[in-house]
């Protein structure tokens, strides 16, 4: 799961995809596609950002839902928690400093 999150966050275009999400999720293509063009200037097809979603969501990032005809993407973090918590930090020890310049 973790090679799949990591390529789906490797390209740009995926990566603002989800910063759009992060501002407002339950999108559907056709917003989504809105706001890549007018927000960001993406000269992108509808085409090309379904298949951005698509490696989105194999990667646990996006969720869908269906009501009616229509096709909302909603952002997932959780993959994101799933890493984080992968490689723990400890605690324990003091945060090295800077290192001190010396003076001949």
């Amino acid at each position: 799961m973790a090679d799949d999150l990591f390529k789906a966050l490797a390209d740009p275009t995926r990566r603002t995809i989800l910063d759009e999400l992060t501002e407002k999720s339950g999108q559907t293509l056709f917003e989504i596609c809105s706001r890549l063009s007018m927000k960001h200037h993406l000269g992108i097809s509808r085409q090309a950002v379904s298949q951005h979603l698509a490696v989105l969501e194999s990667a646990g990032l996006v969720e869908t839902r269906r009501e009616g005809r229509y096709k909302f993407h909603d952002l997932n973090t959780a993959p994101l928690r799933q890493i984080a918590e992968r490689w723990p930090v400890p605690r324990t020890s003091p945060r090295p400093s800077a290192p001190e310049e010396s003076t001949p």
